[in-house]
């Protein structure tokens, strides 16, 4: 009995020891160099809650002010599993989004664009992806593709929220968008097919830095479940209109076309599985943005009151025929302030990480080593340098009177990220925010706000904006 007793304690004494070996590892990882300053956390878990707390909407993570101000610009960390460096300094931030490809994210975001997707699969599949996404969302494909379908679907939604009295921001450019999206995607599809994509979206969970495990009722659950949902519905699309000889999308159609002519190949499955990302990606952040806009211009009278001067005047140009005939390139190119607002809203709302990575090698920054292999974050702190933006926290869109209002990148400017990873889908968000600012400005509206919620999330954007409107305009309803 004595020597089971004594078996068993060595046998603890073991684990104890392994144990605080792991946790001592975990806590202080090595590298060639010298690492940057900062804590681990808790092995596994990191410092994943503390950085989930909620913060305000317009400001960078509570988290990363914080240990910014402890260890300076770069630190390292660990974050839903994963070995991180964090950083807020705006140089390495660009300097990693040109140098490293791969992007990086956690196990619950890689599992949800699975293994093979075609923008992680590979640097020149993703170059094949992005000429193939510029030819419909750079600026020629919007303007030759994309305007009037853009204009039509805002001009409609808008419509009815006017005639119900009320309009959810986020919900209805949700829907702009997807329609919009749907049709050049996938072609004309069955009513009851884009209803059922429409409403996949409506209870698919918003913030993608979920913890890893796929336990029913969590977020990666619900994530998986909305994927297969969604993908079924555009397989099955796709496979009844190849039956039936039906036309695909242009999209689908040049998809498959540049994969076929390139050297490496692309099955129907593969594009599908592209096609659901390219979807999640464009409908996860604008609605969102444009949401906080609304709410920033309705804070704001003196830009409201600027926007619809501007507005008014683009309407009142017009003749009868071109009011009918909807927006143009021409109109949305003389929307200066317009383009003002939008840049100031992305620079004020844009608190998440824009560049994230894998980092592919090591790298020097100053007296630390920038590891490879783990995840880089870089946050755009530069946006509220107080010495590049006078009042940083003060939503102003005159500061950007006489500056480049086309440029969607600089050192100074990160809204839509860096490097090969540019957000393809910049312009396609910029021009459908002005398209909507356009036509919410026709009526007279304001902020409802006993409906209107912050969800506080990590990345702190509105949940929803409901607003009133009302048919009473002081522009002309037959407006373009």
């Amino acid at each position: 009995m004595v020597e089971v007793y004594e078996l068993w304690t060595v046998i603890l004494s073991l684990i104890v020891v392994k144990l605080c070996h792991w946790i001592y590892q975990w806590s202080n990882p090595k590298c060639k160099g010298k690492l940057p300053p900062g804590s681990m956390g808790f092995p596994i878990i990191g410092k994943t809650f503390e950085f989930m707390k909620p913060h305000d909407a317009i400001q960078l993570p509570t988290f990363v002010k914080e240990k910014a101000h402890r260890y300076g610009p770069v630190f390292r960390t660990s974050l839903f599993g994963a070995k991180v460096i964090i950083s807020t300094d705006s140089g390495l931030n660009i300097e990693m989004a040109k140098t490293n490809h791969v992007p990086g994210m956690p196990k619950s975001l890689a599992r949800l664009f699975g293994e093979n997707n075609l923008f992680v699969q590979s640097k020149e599949s993703h170059k094949h992806v992005r000429s193939v996404t510029t030819q419909m969302l750079g600026s020629q494909g919007l303007k030759l593709r994309m305007m009037q379908d853009i204009d039509i679907l805002t001009r409609t939604h808008v419509e009815v929220g006017a005639r119900n009295g009320r309009l959810d921001v986020k919900e209805t450019v949700s829907k702009i968008l997807i329609e919009c999206l749907a049709k050049k995607v996938m072609g004309e599809m069955e009513p009851e097919a884009a209803k059922e994509l429409t409403l996949c979206w409506s209870h698919f969970p918003k913030g993608w830095f979920r913890i890893s495990w796929n336990i029913p009722g969590n977020g990666v659950y619900r994530m998986m479940k909305a994927k297969k949902e969604m993908i079924n519905i555009l397989k099955e699309t796709v496979l009844k209109k190849r039956a039936s000889g039906e036309e695909l999308g242009e999209f689908f159609k040049t998809l498959l076309g540049e994969m076929e002519r390139g050297e490496e190949k692309i099955n129907v499955e593969s594009a599908i599985e592209f096609i659901f990302i390219f979807f999640l990606i464009a409908n996860e952040a604008t609605p969102s943005v444009l949401a906080a806009t609304v709410k920033l211009i309705s804070d704001n009278p003196k830009v409201m009151q600027e926007l619809k001067r501007e507005h008014e005047r683009i309407v009142r140009d017009k003749s009868e025929k071109e009011k009918k005939a909807g927006l143009t390139w021409e109109d949305y190119k003389s929307m200066t302030f317009t383009q003002m607002v939008i840049s100031e809203s992305l620079r004020i709302t844009s608190t998440a990480p824009t560049v994230l990575r894998i980092i592919d090698h090591e790298f020097q920054f100053g007296d630390y080593t920038i590891p490879a292999g783990w995840i880089f974050m870089g946050f755009p702190s530069v946006h509220f340098n107080p010495e590049i933006y006078d009042d940083p926290l003060a939503f102003n869109p005159w500061r950007w009177k006489e500056k480049d209002l086309t440029a969607i990148v600089s050192k100074t400017y990160i809204p839509f990220g860096a490097g090969s990873r540019l957000c393809l889908g910049a312009d396609f968000a910029k021009l459908l925010m002005a398209t909507f600012i356009h036509h919410l400005c026709r009526y007279r509206w304001s902020m409802n706000t006993e409906t209107t919620v912050l969800r506080r999330f990590i990345l702190m954007f509105p949940g929803g904006s409901d607003i009133q409107i009302s048919q009473d305009t002081e522009v002309d309803n037959s407006a373009g």
